[in-house]
């Protein structure tokens, strides 16, 4: 099945679902071939949301390892998990795309499936979205502290991050991290396009959503590989960074407020 068929059949499945009100928040974590990352991901969720009224949506973007294999047999342990398959891989921001679509909850809680998004963050993210200051908030975004990842990943996210806060001026220190909690009707509501998951905090306030920052753990990899090199994210962020300032410059900046007749 083509990306563009799943993209299809999953907006038809968001239209006919209702959404469950009794579900405080969905997690929505994009795997591809983290088959080692898996069980430890999973024993780690179900720990730091115990108490909490839940579901989790893996989605596997075109493993070619034991992923959807063990994600299979988890779905007998774990009464919240649910498990979307892309029959091929379309990338991290159609992955979590197709699982908010199809999330039954109003507020979405994001987590790369690499295992270096601690899920203990994962209360703190959604308790920061209750009203602040007399104001809803529309995206909680995480900034990793003390990042595990090769000087070389740190150098290259820096001059990255120093790129797009001078185009874009979004204010956020470290728009990749994968720890982010939001309003699911305005994630839906955002232009889809590849690699948006790296541009939330430009787009939700563009499109007048409050966001926030949090600092965030952030852990070593465990077990498994990068999808990504640094040249590949140099390069795709190059090209998004122009599309992505011309959204903003264009969005409609106008909304509806209906007339009620006088009683």
């Amino acid at each position: 099945m083509s990306e563009q068929s799943v993209q299809k059949s999953l907006s038809r499945h968001h239209e006919t679902t209702d959404q469950d009100t009794d579900l405080l928040f969905s997690i929505v974590v994009p795997v591809k071939n983290e088959g080692a990352n898996i069980d430890m991901l999973l024993d780690l969720i179900d720990s730091a949301c115990d108490g909490r009224l839940f579901e989790a949506i893996f989605v596997d973007d075109g493993s070619t390892d034991d992923t959807s294999v063990k994600l299979q047999a988890a779905l007998t342990r774990y009464d919240w998990l649910r498990v979307l398959n892309h029959a091929q891989s379309g990338g991290q921001s159609a992955a979590v795309h197709s699982g908010v679509l199809c999330a039954k909850a109003s507020r979405i809680c994001t987590i790369d499936g690499d295992g270096q998004n601690p899920p203990s963050e994962i209360p703190r993210l959604i308790d920061a979205m209750d009203s602040q200051n007399g104001s809803k908030v529309h995206l909680v975004a995480g900034q990793r502290v003390m990042r595990n990842d090769t000087l070389s990943k740190r150098v290259a996210s820096c001059i990255a991050n120093t790129i797009r806060q001078a185009i874009l001026k979004d204010s956020t220190r470290d728009t990749g991290c994968g720890h982010k909690a939001f309003d699911r009707g305005m994630f839906l509501d955002l232009p889809y396009f590849n690699n948006m998951h790296r541009y939330l905090p430009a787009l939700f306030s563009a499109y007048g959503g409050r966001v926030i920052h949090i600092d965030v753990v952030h852990e070593p990899r465990k077990a498994g590989n990068s999808n990504y090199n640094n040249f590949q994210r140099g390069l795709v962020g190059i090209y998004d960074l122009t599309g992505v300032s011309w959204l903003i410059k264009r969005h409609k900046r106008v909304r509806p407020t209906e007339v009620k007749a006088h009683n």
